[in-house]
């Protein structure tokens, strides 16, 4: 049992992720099943799969076949040793389970400076990371999540969720933040940063949305909750380089002190 964000996932069958031992849970309650199994025979190098009449969709990564039933809260894993190929089919499920329930999947460093998150948006290799390790350094912030990142829609604020998906980076933390604005990173000879308004902050944050496209609605859904989040929280562009210039620029444009 695994509780990721507030939601409760039961996983059948050998899974040995060691980054998942930080979302264990003893609550007996399940949003979501997955059952991972090897395939039951092998007949002339055929490999049978039994599955139930419920599950209503296919997908193949790699080697590894899913069923899902439409309801995207029990499926099946047919396993052939690959995690890294499970591990893309459960963040793939999760998110498609969380859509329905107001939460998007960005590509996101998160880091929690007293009570107030900070998420560091933008492509792989232009310094998500190094950023928040910069926080950390100078201002003892704890990295919540150095590459993938859940934002939950909640009646009085935005949580960023730390997951036990993190991508290259290192840091997966079990908890969650409100979130107090958005940074979205340019690298730059020289620091600077500036608050971003109309379709210039729309582009810049939906970039770093991944959408479950293969969900009849999914686009509908996340794009209502993205509405909802730029209407609500600021989003900045850094143009920096790895200093602390930059965590002082970004600190006084957020919270208006230096």
């Amino acid at each position: 049992m695994y509780k990721i964000a507030d939601f409760y996932i039961k996983i059948l069958g050998v899974f040995n992720d060691p980054f998942w031992g930080k979302f264990k849970s003893e609550n007996k309650k399940i949003n979501l099943e997955i059952q991972i199994e090897q395939s039951s025979s092998t007949y002339y190098g055929m490999e049978k799969c039994d599955i139930d009449l419920e599950y209503s969709q296919c997908f193949r990564y790699g080697s590894q076949i899913m069923f899902v039933n439409s309801k995207w809260d029990k499926l099946k894993i047919f396993n052939t040793g690959c995690l890294e190929e499970i591990s893309a089919f459960l963040i793939q499920t999760f998110n498609s389970y969380v859509t329905f329930n107001k939460m998007l999947h960005m590509h996101s460093s998160l880091i929690k400076w007293k009570q107030f998150g900070l998420m560091f948006l933008g492509p792989s290799g232009i310094g998500k990371t190094t950023q928040a390790e910069l926080w950390h350094k100078y201002r003892d912030a704890l990295i919540i999540n150095g590459d993938v990142v859940f934002v939950q829609e909640t009646g009085d604020c935005f949580l960023g969720w730390g997951t036990p998906w993190h991508g290259s980076s290192p840091y997966c933390e079990n908890t969650s933040v409100p979130v107090e604005a958005l940074v979205v990173l340019k690298q730059a000879p020289e620091n600077s940063i500036r608050e971003l308004t109309g379709f210039e902050k729309v582009t810049a944050v939906s970039n770093s949305v991944f959408y479950p496209r293969w969900l009849e609605n999914g686009m509908e859904l996340c794009l209502e909750t993205l509405d909802h989040l730029l209407s609500a929280l600021p989003v900045y562009e850094l143009s920096c380089r790895p200093d602390e210039e930059a965590v002082r620029l970004t600190e006084e444009a957020v919270f208006g002190r230096g």
